[in-house]
């Protein structure tokens, strides 16, 4: 990453100059990089300084300017495009590299999220921002991103077990590589976490001569703001606060000045993180997208889609449906949808549909078969909740117009319906694209 870096014409101390955030963990690093991110645009606003942020996450739902940000807004896509043939006009590419077993990862170019990394330097170098906050990919001490030498301040979110094919097995070995964006002189944060993964936490940042400081709910954040159901969501916000003023601590122009009350409800106020705990309103459908794909994931996801619908529609006994799919060769799609089950019953849903469902937007792939055997969602769905009528639909579309025609059929009731679909980024994107493709009959709430 350094080599490519230097071929594009930036140096180290280019990368340093951007003054960044770098936030990993295994669950909400992208939510708590929004967070961090809408701070310090909440800051700047009320100050000058920041007066331009950038914001790079992965994956994209939709489009993949989504990745790249500038004061929280999607690059346009004329100049993605120009920045991105920038970068990939100054590299090697894997066709140009000879079949010679000696030729190094450098001359063969980078892989995919390599690239995006780098395009992500690029345009914020080439953009002129005040503050960079980077969201690692899966790992972090050989994560692509990790590319940065001397971040401001480093961060860690909730910890749990997931890439462990990569990371390995165990909850200590995930919290070593998450560890590795720890730096000498960078401030180390962490939200609060289990007994094992904090004593990793604290020996490496103490390898790297700092002290993590590990993070509590923030009682400055507003009380019963939307953005900040299910629970978790406080977690991620309390660490992007600690990250924000920490940040604000080595960097401001003006001595101690730091996030008032007024930064902080603007902060949450403004807050908007596609395809995560999102609630987009349309017709008499309410219909609340996260993109939950581990089982520590779904359970969050449940307990929001039922803690949320409440705060949502207080008066009425709304129908709830579940819109499902997930489709993996290294998770149990089964054992998945079993997890959520539980914990939708646990929290109180009352789920009168369910619908499977592929990833295929609205044209079924010629010969496309789902690896996972439909029969066997049936079943363990059954073992749960018995009574629920289940549907099968093999597009995404198709699954948005069978909720829509039950909720027609409700109509009469006034009870309307909440859905949530979650299960997998590639079944929110799509759900999310079908939304948006109604036009102003659907808003985010």
């Amino acid at each position: 990453m350094s080599q490519w870096l230097q071929m594009l014409g930036h140096a180290t101390e280019r990368i340093n100059a951007l003054n960044i955030v770098h936030i990993a963990g295994t669950k909400g690093k992208g939510s708590t990089c929004a967070f961090t991110e809408s701070f310090l645009r909440a800051h700047g606003r009320r100050t000058g300084f920041p007066s331009r942020t950038g914001l790079y996450t992965s994956p994209h739902l939709i489009e993949p300017e989504e990745r790249i940000r500038v004061n929280a807004q999607p690059l346009d896509r004329d100049l993605f495009a120009k920045y991105f043939f920038e970068v990939y006009d100054r590299l090697p590419q894997l066709s140009d590299a000879t079949s010679d077993e000696k030729t190094t990862v450098v001359e063969r170019g980078p892989r995919f999220l390599q690239l995006y990394a780098l395009l992500a330097f690029h345009v914020f170098i080439s953009e002129n921002v005040d503050v960079a906050v980077v969201e690692t990919h899966s790992g972090g001490e050989y994560d692509a991103t990790n590319v940065i030498e001397q971040p401001i301040v480093t961060a860690i979110t909730i910890l749990g077990l997931d890439h462990v094919d990569m990371l390995g097995p165990t909850i200590e070995n995930i919290a070593w590589h998450k560890a590795g964006i720890f730096k000498p002189g960078a401030v180390a944060l962490s939200t609060m976490q289990d007994v094992a993964p904090a004593k990793v936490l604290e020996r490496r940042s103490a390898d790297k001569g700092e002290h993590v400081q590990f993070i509590g709910e923030d009682s400055r954040l507003p009380k019963g703001a939307l953005p900040l159901k299910p629970s978790v969501q406080k977690e991620n916000a309390s660490l992007a606060v600690a990250a924000t003023e920490a940040w604000l601590a080595a960097r401001s122009p003006v001595e101690r000045q730091t996030l008032t009350q007024e930064d902080i409800d603007l902060g949450v106020q403004q807050w908007c993180w596609p395809g995560r705990f999102q609630i987009v309103q349309a017709e008499n459908v309410a219909w609340f997208l996260d993109a939950a794909h581990n089982e520590m994931s779904v359970q969050i996801a449940a307990q929001w889609f039922v803690e949320a619908g409440k705060e949502l529609d207080a008066s009425t006994s709304a129908d709830q449906v579940l819109v499902f799919s997930h489709i993996s060769e290294s998770r149990d799609a089964v054992g998945l949808l079993q997890a959520l089950a539980i914990a939708l019953e646990g929290n109180g849903a009352q789920i009168s549909h369910v619908v499977f469902t592929t990833y295929d937007e609205s044209e079924q792939k010629k010969g496309y078969k789902p690896p996972n055997d439909c029969g066997a969602f049936h079943e363990v769905w059954r073992q749960v909740f018995p009574e629920t009528i289940i549907w099968d639909r093999p597009t995404v579309q198709g699954a948005r117009d069978l909720v829509e025609s039950l909720a027609a059929e409700q109509q009469s009731a006034l009870r309307g319906l909440q859905t949530l679909v979650t299960g997998s980024q590639h079944l929110v994107g799509p759900m999310l694209k079908c939304l948006q493709n109604r036009g102003p009959t659907s808003k985010t709430v």
